[in-house]
């Protein structure tokens, strides 16, 4: 099915829909529900250079159209993934971005430049810079210069394709989106949760055991198509929609409003074969709409005029 083949600059996809990292575990989990050689890319849940516990229980809640998380990156690090999951990734046939966070630039730097040893069993590399429930996880997701230095440091130390996963806490998404391209980034992905907060009112206390966590679901879909559609406008290299997708008119939606490919997130929990149906029901909606190629899609959304102010 050649004609769902997408480019992001240097990483070639054989189909744009992927699963988002945290929401699919290492991949070896899914094997049971869903033909992964089908899906165009699969991100594993972050990593970072050491082990980390990840935030007190409970760590996630449904809410009204979505589900709230607060897990904290928990995982075993950098080198128990190499040594535990990236065999079994890499012999997957699709492609395998590893999702990488760390505390400083220097980390980034060191777990990009151990990776790239895997290069190209490893596809890319997805920087989380935008994690709203640890300390100091959007930081460099926040500041655009923060988020060029680490951009062009990571592009520098390895030959994996770079992409900047941003948070949607900000002021101006564009304006980071902007950053990360000018630095080098191949592609963005747009967005990672929005901070929130579930309290219990009789106890006076937040529901998760870390306090504030991330919301995703149907309920953000709206702002994260608008900073899709924004972001699009702005800067010329490729975007990965993430947030709220779960049926192929979300798909659509992303893609019109000028997504290249996207990651299927919080679907994954209650739905773990949706990943692979959206890949054929994209491909049948191409050959029943004759579209030959993607890009005869993307970004075609027709409005251009500006948002209405909010009364």
């Amino acid at each position: 099915m050649s004609r769902l083949a997408v480019t992001l600059n240097r990483l070639h996809l054989a189909n744009p829909i992927l699963v988002a990292s945290g929401t699919f575990g290492y991949a070896r989990e899914m094997q049971s529900f869903v033909r992964l050689s089908r899906i165009g890319g699969i991100i594993p849940k972050t990593v970072t250079p050491l082990p980390r516990i990840g935030n007190p229980p409970p760590r996630t809640i449904e809410t009204a159209g979505g589900m709230l998380n607060s897990i904290g990156l928990d995982n075993d690090g950098l080198e128990a993934f190499i040594q535990k999951n990236l065999g079994f990734l890499s012999e997957l046939r699709t492609s395998v971005v590893v999702n990488i966070a760390g505390r400083d630039i220097g980390e980034f730097v060191a777990m990009a430049t151990r990776l790239d040893e895997f290069f190209p069993r490893i596809a890319a590399l997805e920087l989380n810079i935008s994690c709203p429930n640890v300390s100091g996880g959007v930081d460099f997701g926040t500041d655009p210069k923060l988020t060029a230095e680490l951009v062009s440091r990571v592009r520098e130390a390895c030959r994996l394709p770079v992409i900047a996963k941003l948070t949607p806490n900000v002021t101006s998404i564009v304006a980071i989106a902007e950053a990360a391209a000018a630095a080098g980034a191949d592609a963005v992905s747009l967005v990672n949760t929005f901070q929130g907060l579930v309290v219990n009112w009789r106890q006076r206390s937040p529901v998760l055991g870390g306090g504030f966590g991330g919301l995703s679901g149907p309920a953000i879909k709206p702002l994260a198509l608008r900073a899709v559609c924004q972001v699009a406008r702005a800067v010329r290299i490729p975007i990965i929609g993430v947030g709220g997708i779960a049926s192929i008119d979300d798909v659509m939606d992303y893609l019109v409003c000028g997504a290249s490919a996207i990651q299927v997130g919080t679907a994954n929990f209650y739905d773990p074969g949706i990943a692979e149906r959206l890949v054929d029901q994209l491909d049948q909606l191409m050959i029943a709409e004759g579209w030959q190629d993607l890009r005869e899609v993307i970004g075609t959304l027709q409005s251009a005029t500006k948002p209405a102010q909010p009364h």
